[in-house]
């Protein structure tokens, strides 16, 4: 080492070590060192990052270029399609037929046609299925007719009986599915009333069909707590039919109307819900003609002595006078 005398501090200077200048650090060096070190222990994390932010940088782009492709094909592919429109393969003659409860409304709002639609580009196989949604539509078929026609070909379910729900009656296929609403043109088919008749109406409906002179003048079948069924006739006559047996009851009561015609008969209720057993509300003039064959043969019993009358006969009696 180097000595300094006392000569040396000769020339020395008081100085404030306050006054003295700072040197400016140099940040590009500094930045190349704190880069060096993270780079030396973060080195995968560091990677990993770059990795992640190129993906994404990349992804971004591809999804504007994808949009700006998307939107450009579109509205290459709409001016084409108007073009061929234009061209003369746009659709202006559609022939339906087949159709009798479907409406022709329903079947072209199905169709969807726009004006850019052509035959070229129309969806045959899309507006199939919304037309075969339509209730009435059992199956259909589309064809196009170049270069401007389709023809649509219709197939409807057929309705086998009239379901009258509260207000409203439908026309019911066999399943019992409902088709239409009645507009009255379906008086011939079997009436079937209340909740859940439609569902087991057929069943009912076919074996009614072996028994010509009990449908001759039944006016409707009314489903009682969906567990058995009525016979409604327009004389106002009500058969009530068991739950089970009804095949049987059915039999019976054709045997009682071939043997006594007791349909044609004034009897209001006609109660089989009881297997073997057959009970009978009569009518006004049933009841005023019993009353009378009772008072007959109790008197050319008992001598024709009033006394021996009922309270009930007496009063009968009276009405009927």
């Amino acid at each position: 080492m180097q000595q300094v005398g006392a000569k040396g501090f000769a020339d020395a200077q008081l100085v404030d070590p306050r006054q003295l200048p700072v040197p400016i650090a140099d940040l590009p060096r500094l930045a190349r060192q704190n880069f060096s070190r993270a780079w030396i222990l973060h080195r995968t994390l560091i990677l990993r990052a770059v990795a992640a932010g190129v993906v994404v940088v990349v992804g971004a782009g591809l999804l504007v270029e994808q949009d700006r492709v998307s939107t450009g094909a579109t509205a290459l592919y709409n001016l084409a399609q108007g073009e061929f429109a234009r061209a003369g393969f746009g659709i202006s003659s559609i022939k339906i037929t087949g159709q009798t409860l479907t409406r022709e409304a329903d079947v072209l709002k199905a169709l969807a046609i726009t004006p850019n639609i052509s035959t070229l580009n129309f969806d045959a196989d899309a507006a199939l299925t919304r037309i075969e949604a339509i209730p009435s539509v059992k199956s259909a078929n589309i064809r196009k007719i170049y270069p401007n026609e389709l023809q649509v070909t219709i197939t409807e379910r057929e309705p086998m009986a009239r379901w009258r729900i509260g207000d409203k009656t439908w026309l019911v296929d066999e399943g019992g599915n409902p088709i239409v609403a009645d507009d009255g043109s379906f008086k011939s088919l079997p009436l079937v009333v209340g909740q859940g008749a439609a569902d087991d109406a057929m069943v009912m409906i076919h074996a009614l069909d072996k028994y010509p002179q009990i449908t001759e003048n039944l006016a409707a079948l009314s489903r009682v707590g969906d567990r058995r069924w009525d016979l409604i006739f327009y004389s106002g006559l009500r058969v009530q039919l068991p739950e089970n047996g009804t095949a049987q009851a059915l039999s019976q009561l054709d045997q009682y109307q071939t043997d006594d015609q007791l349909l044609d008969r004034d009897v209001d209720v006609i109660d089989m819900r009881v297997p073997g057993m057959l009970s009978l509300k009569l009518g006004d003039l049933a009841n005023q003609a019993w009353a009378e064959f009772k008072k007959k043969n109790k008197h050319a019993a008992k001598g024709g002595d009033a006394e021996y009358e009922t309270a009930a006969e007496r009063a009968a009696q009276s009405k009927a006078q």
